[in-house]
């Protein structure tokens, strides 16, 4: 038989697929679902045995949440990447880890074929697709939503006429959890103007007393929870419980999707946003105005090539580099409040505050130079601006 890798979350359309592989196209099917965070055994279990009793031959679950926090997330927090200054990419930064995991599972399976249950409408189709090519480009892509067109309704009626009676009924609101955030859509995410409701979202408040908790970071990464250390990994889930109860995180995100469409989506990410802009903090007090600066740009390009499935590409390795290279002074205590559905940013400790330094503080008075020094300063300063208006003094 033809031995077929399909990426399979025990949703309707990767159901259907596993069912119409394997009885109308005669694949061999093995079904494989990858953990970025968010599975618990219970669920896998019963992915597990939907997508054998879809047909399926085998059915492996890789937990993959290790790898994505050390190929991506951890990139993501050097570089406090926020698409569109909102987004912290929980969902398509899951989607490039799962595609490794997928392709390199079918390479030791010896499959001839990958198939998943992307339409062409979405950003996953392209994110999936471009890994797959890259490094299998032998290997065939299957795709039968995308290929056929096909409607929820076909797809629930094909499964019911092969014995697949389980409830289809869609969920009012979709949701997709992993390490890194939770993803929200709905009705309203469909249009311009409507906000998700309360409800939409995973959690809800539970916590109405004010909170405060310290973030250890040591060279950019989070290792302790108010002096508890962990693996950062472990912390990242510790603060997401903990803020969660303080329903803090929700946002809805506008933005371009890869194929040219806006797209919008809620999401909840208690844990994301209070580490991105924590670090950022942090960053603010211990690196060079220059180091922000460049940081800025190439934290931006780097969130979007990931979006847009560009992950392989070697540029992406080279900002790695530059991004780990900034956090070696990136280390210390930030105090965070956790409050109803927000959070605010306290202060700051470590031994690497250039604030710290014995040249004077901002507004008071100077220690490092003289009256006279600072006025020849701003006097060469405003040179080029003299010059300017010297020259084109005459003009409108």
């Amino acid at each position: 038989m033809k031995k077929l890798v399909l990426a399979y979350s025990g949703g309707l359309d990767t159901s259907y697929c596993a069912k119409y592989l394997s009885k109308e196209k005669g694949f061999e099917v093995h079904a494989v679902s990858v953990n970025t965070g968010g599975f618990s055994k219970e669920e896998i279990n019963e992915i597990k045995e939907k997508a054998l009793q879809l047909g399926a031959t085998s059915y492996t679950s890789i937990d993959a949440v290790q790898t994505f926090y050390d190929k991506v997330v951890k990139y993501l927090i050097f570089g406090n990447v926020l698409r569109n200054n909102t987004y912290p990419l929980s969902v398509s930064a899951e989607r490039i880890v799962q595609a490794l995991e997928i392709v390199r599972h079918a390479k030791k399976l010896g499959a001839k074929y990958i198939a998943h249950g992307s339409t062409g409408a979405g950003n996953d189709q392209v994110r999936f697709d471009m890994i797959f090519q890259i490094l299998a480009p032998e290997i065939e892509i299957i795709t039968p939503i995308r290929d056929n067109k096909l409607a929820r309704e076909t797809e629930i009626e094909y499964l019911k006429q092969n014995g697949a009676n389980y409830s289809w009924e869609k969920a009012k609101y979709s949701i997709n959890r992993g390490l890194w955030g939770t993803s929200v859509g709905g009705s309203e995410t469909l249009t311009s103007q409507k906000p998700l409701p309360s409800e939409a979202y995973p959690s809800q408040l539970k916590e109405k007393n004010p909170k405060e908790v310290k973030l250890s970071f040591h060279k950019g990464e989070i290792v302790a929870i108010d002096d508890i250390k962990d693996k950062p990994v472990n912390n990242i889930v510790k603060l997401e419980q903990m803020a969660s109860q303080f329903a803090i995180g929700r946002d809805i995100h506008v933005g371009d999707t890869i194929i040219g469409i806006k797209g919008r989506v809620g999401f909840e990410a208690p844990s994301a946003l209070i580490l991105i802009k924590a670090h950022h903090l942090l960053e603010k007090h211990t690196l060079t105005k220059w180091q922000q600066f460049q940081k800025e740009q190439l934290g931006n390009f780097y969130g979007m090539l990931l979006h847009e499935g560009n992950y392989l590409d070697e540029v992406m390795r080279n900002i790695e580099a530059f991004l780990a290279d900034t956090q070696k002074n990136v280390s210390g205590d930030v105090s965070v409040g956790l409050f109803p559905y927000r959070f605010e940013l306290l202060g700051i400790k470590s031994e690497h505050d250039l604030m710290n330094a014995a040249f004077g503080s901002y507004g008071e008075m100077n220690k490092g130079w003289t009256a006279d020094e600072a006025k020849g300063f701003i006097k060469i300063l405003s040179n080029p601006g003299k010059i300017y208006n010297h020259v084109n003094q005459n003009n409108d």
